[in-house]
């Protein structure tokens, strides 16, 4: 049981990987898509549960977060077809979250992610993304997402760069 949150968190960077050889906006997609989402909700709920939480946990669902983001961008980047602006705002963002980390590594020597209410809004805004694609016109959900992603972004690196001690899963800068 101590190592089943992990497992889950390994699945969900199988799952994000074979997306890459399925039809996109299939239903073979959905289905490992939804898979890969039920996975980073149960992997911390398992882990919270059964007191099993550790920081290699944390970091292996960082990675698959990643992973899987990758991927979406891999996957969508020509469905979407992004304006040279949204290029832009994605670049931006990613530049703020590599000095988030690079902030973590060279303050607490470790890679690190923070489980941020912020980052989690933008990982649920970030999975609806392509559920909703059919539905919504892309630039309104490529504006949310990227105003959702920025400001937990600019979040997790005040609180790096603020913080003493890392705390991956300190929730808000206006936590104490």
């Amino acid at each position: 049981m101590k190592k089943l949150p992990n497992c889950i968190s390994f699945s969900r960077i199988i799952f994000s990987l074979i997306l890459i050889f399925v039809k996109p906006l299939s239903i073979t997609f959905y289905v490992i898509y939804i898979i890969c989402g039920l996975s980073d909700i149960t992997d911390g709920f398992i882990a919270r549960k059964t007191k099993t939480t550790s920081t290699l946990g944390a970091k292996v669902d960082s990675i698959a977060d990643m992973i899987m983001i990758v991927v979406l961008l891999f996957i969508l980047y020509p469905i979407i077809n992004p304006s040279t602006e949204i290029i832009i705002w994605i670049i931006s963002i990613t530049i703020i979250r590599l000095a988030s980390m690079v902030i973590a590594l060279k303050k607490y020597k470790t890679f690190a992610c923070l489980h941020t209410y912020g980052n989690k809004i933008t990982g649920i805004v970030l999975f609806i993304f392509p559920i909703l694609l059919p539905y919504v016109h892309t630039t309104v959900l490529l504006y949310i997402l990227c105003t959702m992603a920025r400001i937990s972004a600019i979040e997790e690196l005040i609180i790096q760069l603020a913080s003493s001690q890392l705390q991956l899963n300190k929730q808000s800068i206006f936590e104490k």
